[in-house]
């Protein structure tokens, strides 16, 4: 499907009610599996969990994920537990070459019976469930958090628990964060400690409700857009809280460099142009938020903000390498930028070309990304249904605050 959108206005006042976060339905959904008296309300409706949920609930030998990244890491630990099962994962082109080793490595540590059915390190994998018995494991915490929280979500479930030590920098602490937060939320005993975690193990059976925050990630498409609408422009997000256990709702102060003002109701929050933005020169580190970069940068772009975004390695692994796409759609439409492994850098400019096709690469955060330059100038989405991975009703919900969306 291919979207043609436009703006013909400037200004928004509109109110939005968002899907649950993906990142803690995700984690939730696991635990679910693990600890069955654990009740979960406002799941998120994205692909991911759908398909995460599904491959819970079925009995097939083979289970495919599609581009679920997320649902890929934690079904490889949850299978490795799941005695006497075996089981298949696989997923898209881009999933099977989208590394799996680590993970793998560190399960196989603890006594998981893993094997790679196509090519090593990466998916299909074969997992044969067994007894983990084990209960000290190491792995690298520069890596994708994933990991690290796969690990972590069975950890409750092994008879003697899990102490992970981590080596080397510890990024994306805010996703390693809120596994530990669920965890404790449930009632599991858990410490963080310099570079080790503990988790102890917990067979409870009593009753637990959840209901899960809404997603600070897709939140950030509408940041965007009111840091490129008019003075005045408010829109109303809900559900969110003050104490999120999201990385992503750093937002706050990031967007305040763009004049964007948060402010919190009881189970909302109000998001309003306040002022223009303060200078044009931005430096981030989005090491511990690195979901967020795409929106930041096309921000930039849009107001003709110089900005360096680093702490960015993970990008490369993603749906797509993020970086080089960013580089290749906003080089088309007249960026001046610069990527690394790590990094990117866009010089300032005050011309954006118009009627620009802007590829996704199979990336739900590509479309949703790009989509608020349509207030500045008129502009095409290539393979716009790609935004159902993580936020199903994202088109509909910009249509109704005042986006002109084609379709063909």
């Amino acid at each position: 499907m291919i979207f043609h959108l436009s703006v013909h206005k400037t200004q928004f006042n509109a109110k939005v009610s968002i899907s649950g976060s993906k990142s803690e339905s995700n984690r939730l959904l696991i635990l679910k599996e693990l600890h069955s008296a654990l009740v979960i309300e406002n799941v998120s409706d994205s692909d991911d969990s759908m398909y995460l949920e599904k491959a819970l609930k079925t009995s097939d030998g083979i289970i495919d994920i599609g581009h679920a990244g997320t649902a890929m890491r934690f079904l490889t630990s949850y299978f490795s537990v799941q005695e006497g099962r075996e089981v298949v994962l696989t997923g898209s082109e881009r999933m099977q070459n989208r590394p799996i080793e680590i993970l793998v490595n560190a399960l196989k540590e603890l006594g998981a019976q893993i094997s790679y059915e196509k090519k090593t390190g990466y998916p299909p994998i074969k997992i044969n469930g067994t007894p983990l018995t084990k209960n000290k494991v190491q792995i690298p915490g520069n890596v994708s958090s994933q990991y690290i929280s796969s690990l972590m979500l069975i950890a409750s479930s092994l008879p003697n628990g899990l102490e992970i030590e981590l080596l080397d920098n510890i990024t994306s602490v805010p996703y390693i964060n809120m596994t530990l937060s669920l965890l404790q939320e449930i009632g599991i005993e858990v410490s963080f400690v310099e570079t080790k975690i503990n988790i102890k193990p917990f067979f409870s059976s009593i009753p637990k409700k959840i209901i899960v925050e809404s997603d600070w990630s897709s939140a950030s498409y509408f940041y965007s857009i009111i840091a490129l609408s008019e003075m005045g422009s408010e829109i109303t997000l809900s559900s969110y809280k003050k104490d999120s256990l999201q990385g992503d709702s750093c937002l706050i102060e990031i967007y305040k460099h763009f004049g964007v003002a948060t402010t919190f109701k009881e189970n909302s929050i109000v998001i309003s142009k306040v002022e223009k933005t303060k200078n044009n020169q931005l430096k981030l580190d989005l090491k511990n938020a690195p979901d967020i970069a795409q929106t930041i940068a096309v921000t930039c772009f849009g107001l003709g903000v110089n900005c360096v975004l680093t702490g960015l390695h993970t990008l490369k692994i993603k749906e797509t390498d993020r970086l080089v796409a960013l580089e290749n759609e906003l080089t088309k439409l007249g960026a001046d930028i610069s990527v690394t492994d790590h990094s990117l850098e866009i010089k300032e400019s005050s011309k954006i070309r118009s009627n620009i096709q802007i590829e996704t690469y199979h990336d739900h955060r590509m479309a949703m990304a790009f989509a608020p330059l349509a207030i500045k100038i008129p502009i095409t989405i290539l393979d716009a249904n790609v935004v159902t991975k993580s936020y199903r009703n994202f088109w509909k919900d910009l249509q109704q605050i005042g986006f002109q969306i084609d379709s063909n």
